[in-house]
């Protein structure tokens, strides 16, 4: 026998069983990313064009390091998050976990690619 009532355990919840934790964890990677990127273009705009030593010296410091490693971290974790919830809402069945699985992986591959990169760069 349940003790509890239906409000209580629908409290908190959506239609997805999943609460607002997705939706939260959505807007605040959105709100790191509109600080984060326009700054990083701006630093990323300077080194365009310019040569090969001048993007090593420019990448080399420590702001520009470490401002395009959050970049690269929390945009692929907002891609990921965004591409399975697209994912989950058209595809049903096998298709649908292959398709998340390739999300994520995907982006854990394209974060891992560009931090590497990055410590070569900057070490």
């Amino acid at each position: 026998m349940r003790y509890l009532t239906p409000r209580k355990r629908a409290e908190g919840k959506g239609a997805g069983h999943a609460g607002t934790e997705h939706q939260w964890s959505m807007m605040v990677s959105a709100a790191g990313l509109a600080f984060l990127v326009p700054v990083w273009l701006y630093i990323f705009g300077r080194a365009l064009g310019r040569s090969r030593e001048a993007v090593l010296e420019t990448f080399s410091h420590p702001f520009p390091a470490i401002l395009t490693a959050l970049v690269l971290v929390v945009g692929m974790r907002h891609f990921a998050m965004g591409a399975t919830t697209m994912i989950e809402d058209y595809a049903r069945g096998t298709a649908r976990k292959m398709l998340v699985i390739f999300v994520i992986s995907l982006s854990w591959v394209i974060a891992a690619t560009g931090l590497f990169a990055l410590a070569r760069i900057a070490l």
